[in-house]
């Protein structure tokens, strides 16, 4: 089997394919390139009523690549999952790199949600999300999506479609299809960095005047 490598890795998302382990304990890995793919159209995010409510609270915070490592583990930390150790320290390789972020959602000092992910051109590949309070994981894609509309990004792939991920928004497409947007995507430069409000509240004021977010 080929070294996997931060370089290769790359390579593989610019051709639409992404790694994902057996399981924790195993080392086999193996890549996927969906036939159906989930990706979260950038213009089309749902943000329910009751989770603006949440986000309009007090006590959240958002920030991103406060604590890669933190996020990583948090995602992995559940009874089934892909994330094993070989894939840990590719993905930390790439956040050293700039390659890979992390959204984190916080009440207070504690690490309640998050999300990370792969940036590469005007592309961003989301990888695993957690939440260890209600609704924490949907903050933090609601976080991203403002840093990506704000950054310029052009692509949000979230690999497979989850009813999650389809009660935000999400949508499924054909590999063809992804493979167009992600080379236009690929053509173009983001700034993951652009983004400086870390509430909940600025991020869905910014969000709403970005695009025309659906209510419900």
């Amino acid at each position: 089997m080929t070294e996997l490598t931060p370089r290769l890795l790359l390579s593989a998302y610019a051709s639409g394919v992404f790694p994902m382990a057996e399981s924790a304990e195993s080392s086999e890995i193996f890549w996927f390139n969906p036939e159906r793919r989930g990706v979260m159209p950038l213009g089309g995010l749902h943000i329910s009523r009751s989770l603006r409510k949440v986000m309009r609270g007090h006590g959240l915070k958002i920030t991103a690549n406060q604590c890669f490592s933190d996020v990583m583990a948090a995602c992995a930390d559940r009874e089934e999952t892909w994330i094993n150790p070989e894939i840990t320290a590719l993905y930390t390789e790439l956040h050293n790199l700039g390659h890979a972020h992390s959204i984190e959602v916080w009440h207070g000092a504690n690490l309640v949600g998050g999300l990370y992910g792969v940036s590469l051109g005007a592309a961003f590949f989301g990888e695993s999300m957690f939440s260890r309070q209600s609704n924490a994981s949907k903050t933090a894609l609601v976080g991203l999506v403002a840093r990506l509309n704000l950054g310029g990004f052009k692509l949000l792939d979230m690999q497979f479609l989850t009813p999650h991920l389809a009660s935000l928004g999400g949508v499924e497409i054909s590999q063809a299809d992804y493979q167009k947007q992600l080379e236009a995507a690929l053509l173009q430069q983001a700034d993951f960095y652009r983004l400086k409000a870390t509430t909940p509240y600025s991020l869905l004021a910014l969000l709403d005047s970005q695009v025309s977010t659906q209510i419900s």
